[in-house]
């Protein structure tokens, strides 16, 4: 069965080029109304685009219906304002793709905590405006799908990323409560970590690794996951064909007696709490409440 758009009207930011323009095009080939948000054409952030305006060019070139933003992300007036033009122009927003960021890459010793601060109001504070700013809308609605962009950097770490990593496993972390709060109006969303080849990642990939890993094969990952029949709460990698999943887990751990309630008993006891066997996948924060209510009974039993 082939998954439509139609009907739908979705928002992309950071789609003038790379990832954000591919999932724009897909979105208008399956049939929705599309919202091309771009800032920047530097990697860093800077400069003006009219990147935007040539994807809905794109767009409107193969039949469909776009406009452009120029909207920061990490200003939220500017998103609000975004929001109520396709509104305005469409009657709605269902679908939004957090994808707009830059790089500010140092090591940690040498980075400026400004640059720090600018990769996280960009990527997470943004991502939260842009998810602020549709909200209600969504949930008069009564549908909404929403994608945040992570990272590997985010989920397992990198050199000398330390505010992109930060940043990037925040979002994952937003996606964990704000799925919660969008169950019942049938708001979904997700959480995807992208290995593409991008104006962010031309002198980190090797020139070979560069060609496979074409921004294209991340877009059955993303629009799958702003369909209706998206799944909640899964954080997702994708990248050069390949497709996995991510968890946070939690160990079954170690209910310790009181006298042995030490940084010894700690010590003497760390295999056992870091022994992945009978692990479990969390869907929400109580579980690690109940799970440890649950051992330290069986102390008495």
């Amino acid at each position: 069965m082939t998954i439509s758009f139609a009907g739908k009207v979705a928002i992309v930011t950071g789609a003038g080029g790379g990832l954000g323009r591919e999932y724009a095009l897909e979105l208008a080939r399956r049939g929705a109304k599309v919202v091309v948000n771009d800032l920047g054409a530097a990697r860093d952030g800077t400069g003006h685009s009219d990147s935007a305006l040539k994807v809905v060019e794109e767009i409107r070139a193969m039949g469909g219906d776009a406009m452009s933003n120029g909207g920061n992300v990490a200003e939220y007036d500017q998103m609000v304002e975004m929001v109520a033009k396709a509104k305005e122009a469409w009657g709605g927003v269902h679908i939004l793709i957090n994808n707009a960021g830059i790089l500010r890459d140092k090591s940690f010793a040498k980075m400026e905590i400004a640059d720090f601060e600018l990769v996280v109001k960009v990527h997470l504070i943004g991502s939260a405006n842009c998810t602020k700013a549709v909200w209600e809308t969504m949930r008069e609605q009564n549908y909404g799908r929403i994608l945040m962009t992570a990272s590997s950097t985010g989920l397992y770490g990198n050199f000398g990323q330390t505010n992109y990593g930060a940043a990037k496993l925040g979002l994952a972390g937003f996606t964990k409560s704000l799925y919660l709060e969008g169950a019942k109006n049938n708001i979904k969303v997700n959480t995807l970590a992208p290995i593409a080849a991008t104006r962010m990642t031309e002198d980190i990939f090797p020139p070979e690794a560069f060609k496979s890993f074409n921004p294209i094969n991340v877009v059955p990952a993303a629009l799958y996951l702003v369909s209706d029949d998206a799944p909640s709460n899964a954080i997702v990698g994708a990248g050069g064909g390949f497709f996995h999943a991510a968890n946070v887990t939690l160990t079954r751990g170690v209910a310790l007696s009181e006298d042995e309630r030490t940084v010894e008993g700690v010590a003497a006891h760390w295999a056992e709490i870091i022994d992945r066997t009978g692990e479990t996948v969390p869907q929400s924060g109580s579980e690690q409440s109940m799970a440890a209510i649950n051992r330290l009974q069986s102390l008495g039993s």
